[in-house]
């Protein structure tokens, strides 16, 4: 009695007319052997490009990420930030050395993260030979670490969850996961938000769009005012905030009511002089002056002093 069996191709099964046939027919059989050498041509065509690299001193981009199992875009990436060397040989042409390559890996050696101590921020290599001198004259201390929750940034910081994930990846917040949950360094999100004083004290707040219309300054000029005078800020939900407190002691805003002020405005309605006049006169005089926003005011005792002068010398 003849056996059954089941085609090692198709699966079906057919009565084997001896035991070494797997196949039910021939077509079977051809196309079982089509199959195992485009098998073999597929495994070849993956590996000889390896082989041909490993013989290779000098690799274009798209081979040196074979090389290292990346994609090309993590290539340039390296190379954007100065960790790899690459030389271009023209406009559409640069290579990587293989030992640039090793190089890299040699100088970057894998260490361990311990979530409670701040990162070590790469620097150059006068800073990194200073730095080891002063580590090992003086061993700095470990800085333990404060973590908050996710949800607890997004609430207290009034930030989007992308703006969470992008500055942490940016900055290399250090990050803990305790039962599938993200903790982040509380210093280190207040250090990129840029609160270096204490949000909760200050009541009032003024949006860009306000800090034009209160004070005159463009959205521009406020960025670098702020920025230059550390006038606190905070940002809710995409929208920044500016320190309205901060901003009146440096702007002066109560001297726009002071009456020991004049603006330049009402001295050229006054005495008919253009503000070029004006200008000319209170550096000629020395005539205090106080700018508050777009505005320049001028003390007015100075301006009479100055005009009553003018007038007995007939000008």
């Amino acid at each position: 009695m003849k056996a059954t069996k089941k085609c090692a191709f198709c699966g079906r099964t057919f009565i084997a007319n001896s035991g070494m046939q797997k196949y039910c027919s021939v077509h079977c059989a051809d196309e079982a052997k089509k199959a195992k050498k485009k098998r073999q041509q597929d495994l070849l065509n993956a590996v000889e490009p390896v082989l041909e690299i490993q013989r290779q001193e000098y690799l274009t981009f798209s081979k040196a990420a074979i090389l290292m199992g990346c994609s090309r875009q993590y290539i340039y990436k390296l190379v954007a930030q100065g960790r790899l060397r690459a030389s271009r040989i023209s406009s559409r042409m640069a290579f990587i050395r293989r030992a640039d390559i090793e190089r890299m890996l040699e100088d970057n050696p894998y260490n361990r993260v311990i979530p409670d101590i701040r990162p070590k921020r790469a620097t150059s290599t006068n800073q990194k030979e200073t730095d080891k001198k002063s580590q090992t004259n003086a061993p700095a201390p470990e800085e333990i670490l404060s973590y908050i929750s996710g949800e607890e940034v997004l609430s207290t910081y009034k930030v989007k969850q992308s703006w969470l994930y992008t500055t942490a990846k940016r900055n290399q917040i250090p990050i803990c996961k305790i039962a599938g949950k993200n903790y982040y360094s509380k210093s280190h999100v207040e250090e990129c938000l840029g609160l270096t004083v204490d949000i909760a004290a200050i009541t009032e707040w003024l949006t860009t769009e306000q800090v034009f219309e209160v004070y005159g300054m463009k959205p521009t000029a406020i960025h670098a005012y702020a920025y230059r005078h550390s006038i606190p800020t905070k940002k809710e939900y995409g929208i920044l905030y500016y320190s309205k407190t901060h901003l009146d002691e440096l702007r002066q805003t109560d001297l726009m009511e002071d009456d020991r002020y004049c603006t330049v405005e009402y001295v050229s309605e006054k005495y008919g002089l253009s503000k070029a006049n004006i200008h000319h006169i209170t550096k000629v005089h020395k005539i205090e002056k106080h700018k508050v926003g777009v505005k320049n005011l001028l003390l007015k005792a100075d301006i009479e002093r100055v005009m009553a002068e003018r007038a007995a010398k007939g000008l």
